[in-house]
């Protein structure tokens, strides 16, 4: 197993001005990761060359594998050409990843943000020709770079376990796989252990995170909370300090067998780097126990 971060983990700092993009690889070294996610959230990597080869090389000098490249995308468009115009957009994204040596990446296939109605199963299957071809064009399209492409559990309308399967299989190409959240299946109100269970065969990453859950009736006040399909209360916590059976999964997915990357995504209230220090400190921990 190899532990690293997502740079979400820090966005609050980046966004703030205490941190710069160039020093997230050295972070993570000297807190005992071994791989960077990028997340192009508080700093652009696809306009700027300079700042993107820089990067990469601050992350060889310190040791640290850019491990994946996450990034937002909406196949789900009005015309033809707006469609055409994301696909060539993502291309473009393929081709950073391949001037950093970055062979694993994380698209969306419909925008996050929807209202409660484009989370039906009758909205995901009306829009499921657009995600397949979206989703195929862009994996043949990284194979010439030997860059495996994914579908994560994210975003409300495809994020249950079997929605995942479905683009899987309906997609059929080899470098398409997925990557595993195993807290995001709580976003639509499915048991992370269900969705872990049924989704781990076909991952070839997996991202790590934890939850504070609060059922629909009993509102739990100010806070970062954020609701789910069913209504239910759902707040990013420091890992290991939540709701979710992180000692369970961690179990079963070494038992499994997968000893490939754990990426740490943390999105809670506490000091960013603080909780990413501890949050990272409890993955170990945990997963050595389990």
């Amino acid at each position: 197993m190899k532990l690293g971060i997502s740079s979400y983990c820090l966005l609050p700092a980046l966004n703030a001005g205490e941190m710069n993009v160039l020093e997230l690889p050295k972070w993570v070294k000297e807190h005992g990761g071994e791989h960077l996610e990028l997340v192009p959230y508080g700093f652009t990597l696809v306009d700027q060359p300079e700042l993107a080869d820089e990067l990469r090389e601050c992350a060889k000098q310190e040791g640290i594998e850019l491990s994946n490249y996450s990034m937002p995308a909406n196949f789900v468009q009005d015309s033809e050409e707006l469609f055409v115009a994301e696909v060539e957009r993502l291309k473009q994204h393929v081709e950073l990843l391949d001037r950093m040596n970055i062979r694993h990446m994380r698209h969306d296939v419909t925008a996050f943000t929807i209202p409660k109605e484009k989370t039906t199963l009758t909205y995901f299957l009306d829009s499921l020709p657009q995600i397949i071809e979206g989703s195929r064009q862009i994996a043949d399209y990284a194979a010439q770079f030997g860059i495996t492409t994914t579908i994560e559990n994210h975003g409300f309308s495809v994020q249950l376990s079997d929605r995942v399967q479905r683009v899987l299989f309906e997609v059929d190409r080899p470098n398409f796989k997925t990557t595993l959240d195993i807290g995001n299946f709580l976003c639509v109100d499915e048991d992370p252990m269900v969705g872990v269970m049924n989704n781990l065969p076909y991952a070839s990453l997996i991202h790590v995170k934890d939850f504070y859950i609060r059922p629909f009736d009993e509102d739990p006040g100010e806070g970062k909370w954020f609701r789910t399909t069913h209504g239910n209360y759902l707040r990013g916590s420091i890992f290991g300090h939540g709701e979710v059976d992180t000692r369970r999964i961690f179990k079963y997915i070494k038992n499994s067998g997968y000893d490939g990357k754990l990426t740490l995504e943390f999105e809670g209230m506490e000091e960013c780097r603080e909780a990413t220090r501890i949050s990272l400190n409890n993955v170990r921990r945990l997963w050595e126990e389990s």
